[in-house]
């Protein structure tokens, strides 16, 4: 058998982590709003900046109530804002998600990267 030595594709979101040494908070910082910005880059509709401004402007939000609130604006799928809240949620890391005693998962971004996403969204 045998194998195939394929070059890695350089993945944005873990491409700026050097895995061998920590990371100072300053550092952890430059890297969220590193990806931050490479994510909004790629937003043609504005739907991720109206993501990101709600988190902003709601301390707490379900998928259920952005889907609510961006389809007042833009035309969107449950299934299509569940996608981009996980890829905030795990891949940037600026999002914490709770589930509340309905067993409804709530989300909420990280009060120590307020700053950076309020900041990102109103510039870009």
């Amino acid at each position: 058998m045998r194998i195939l030595n394929r070059a890695k594709s350089k993945n944005i979101y873990t491409a700026t982590f050097d895995t061998t040494r920590m990371r100072s908070p300053s550092e952890i910082r430059r890297v969220i709003e590193a990806r931050l910005r490479s994510y909004l880059s790629r937003d043609r509709t504005g739907i991720r900046r109206e993501v990101l401004r709600l988190f902003v402007k709601k301390k707490s939000i379900t998928i259920a109530e952005l889907v609510t609130e961006l389809q007042k604006r833009f035309t969107v799928t449950y299934h299509a804002i569940a996608s981009m809240v996980g890829i905030i949620a795990s891949r940037i890391g600026i999002l914490r998600a709770m589930r509340t005693a309905e067993g409804v998962n709530s989300y909420e971004l990280k009060e120590k990267y307020v700053d950076i996403v309020t900041g990102i969204v109103r510039t870009v």
